[in-house]
């Protein structure tokens, strides 16, 4: 399985584009990507789901970790358009509301 990961800048928000899909044997990127932001200690971060089509509970992990270390940072983080798949896992999950999801 692939990932794609890529970061930008917006104003003072890290926008982080991520594509493929996001599993156990590849999560550590986007973790590091997630960290990497973090250290840079902008307003926010936004994670562009839109072309994961794919997510484990290794990935959704990563994503909840991040959305703490941010909170606890004072800064926000969202998760911008999952897929339907996507986003039925994250809501069943329940953490829709720790990621910010934004459809």
């Amino acid at each position: 399985m692939s990932i794609s990961v890529q970061t930008t800048q917006r104003d003072d928000v890290a926008c982080i584009i991520c594509g493929g899909e996001v599993d156990v044997s590849n999560a550590g990127e986007l973790r590091d990507a997630l960290d990497a932001a973090l250290a840079k200690k902008p307003a926010g971060i936004e994670v562009d789901v839109t072309d994961v089509s794919y997510i484990d509970s290794t990935g959704i992990g990563v994503l909840v970790g991040a959305a703490h270390h941010a909170k606890d940072a004072g800064l926000f983080l969202k998760v911008l358009h999952p897929q339907k798949n996507v986003a039925r896992v994250l809501n069943l999950l329940g953490v829709t509301d720790d990621l910010g999801v934004e459809e």
